[in-house]
């Protein structure tokens, strides 16, 4: 995140105490790091998938911006995330979700997705969903690669879940 430098250095256990009051941050090997959200268009596509899911998809648990701890020093927060099962315990997601959506704000750059979508995957989450309002269009990465949702619609298999875009933001 270009010009994102961080403003402090913490450890493991005050990341974890500290609410930050204009959005949550990721924690990246001692460095805070802040995030691009607070947008309207960013935030109904958040709010869009969550309603998709908890409608079409209710026996699972989804979330808005929870933190993940993909290793002992990296927590990342993504845009929404699905679990497929109950509710985690605790305060955090430290077993991997299914799959996370990040939606793309205009200040993103590539380098610090690619390092994000590194880190969901390493750290077992199936399906990294990266979904561009502008278009929109959509990108499913996984172990085996990167693709575009061409046709508009994210899919997942074992199990299927199925996201038409257009049904996230009627």
């Amino acid at each position: 995140m270009q010009g994102m430098k961080p403003a402090t250095q913490l450890s493991v256990q005050d990341y974890l105490g500290t609410s930050f009051q204009d959005g949550d941050r990721e924690y990246v090997d001692g460095r805070v790091v802040a995030r691009y959200v607070g947008e309207i268009e960013h935030a109904e596509w958040q709010t869009g998938f969550v309603r998709f899911f908890g409608t079409r998809y209710a026996k699972y648990w989804s979330a808005i911006e929870v933190r993940v701890q993909v290793t002992p020093t990296r927590f990342r927060v993504p845009d929404v995330c699905l679990v497929t099962g109950p509710r985690p315990a605790g305060r955090i997601i430290t077993a991997p979700p299914f799959l996370v959506v990040e939606v793309l704000s205009p200040d993103d750059r590539a380098s610090d997705l690619q390092e994000k979508v590194d880190d969901y995957l390493s750290f077992g989450v199936r399906y990294v969903w990266v979904v561009n309002p502008k278009g929109p269009r959509a990108y499913v990465h996984t172990l085996d690669g990167s693709r575009e949702a061409r046709d508009g619609v994210l899919r997942t298999v074992d199990p299927v879940v199925t996201v038409p875009l257009a049904d996230v933001l009627p």
